[in-house]
């Protein structure tokens, strides 16, 4: 096959790859469906429900105070911002369940060529700085392979980006997680 013809399929794949962009603080969101590869799987008002039952179930839950309106436990009312408990009950609520991998083990220690239908995916949650370092906060970022090929499907990134093998997959995930991220493992089983 040419190498034309090759840029011209990776890209129509890439096209064919449901991606939502960043909103606010939203990312959680985003991955999620980014991950479930559908527009809604998850939507705003389903967070929140999720958000809201895991912090009406948890025994040690604070005092009410006004600003309990906005800053719920789990996630910020009005920006999103949700937290891993509502990442975990959201994934369970589709059969998944995940995993936390031990980022002392580094990337090698994934096996990045299992099947999809064990490993459906890749949530990592990366420390970032915005406004010039005066905003010091996380994001979500999901990971899938789509048709034998992985993507990052970053809701900050303009289009899903391709990676070119699983080693290259491996060298970012090293970077990142050599940057404080942690690596939740989406399983199907």
């Amino acid at each position: 096959m040419e190498e034309k013809e090759v840029v011209v399929k990776k890209k129509k794949r890439q096209e064919q790859v449901y991606h939502e962009r960043q909103r606010l603080q939203f990312c959680l969101l985003h991955s999620l469906n980014n991950l479930f590869q559908e527009r809604g799987a998850f939507t705003r008002s389903h967070l929140n429900a999720i958000a809201e039952k895991l912090a009406v179930d948890d025994p040690t839950k604070g005092t009410w105070t006004p600003l309990s309106v906005i800053f719920q436990p789990h996630h910020n009312t009005f920006t999103g911002n949700y937290d891993i408990n509502v990442l975990i009950a959201a994934v369970e609520e589709k059969g998944k369940r995940v995993v936390w991998h031990d980022r002392r083990s580094g990337a090698s220690a994934i096996d990045l060529d299992q099947g999809e239908d064990k490993l459906m995916g890749i949530v990592l949650n990366v420390p970032v700085r915005r406004y010039g370092g005066l905003w010091k906060g996380r994001h979500w970022v999901a990971l899938r392979k789509i048709e034998g090929a992985w993507y990052n499907l970053d809701s900050d990134l303009a289009a899903p980006l391709s990676f070119k093998d699983t080693e290259e997959v491996k060298e970012y995930l090293d970077v990142v997680i050599g940057g404080g991220a942690e690596v939740l493992l989406v399983m199907n089983e």
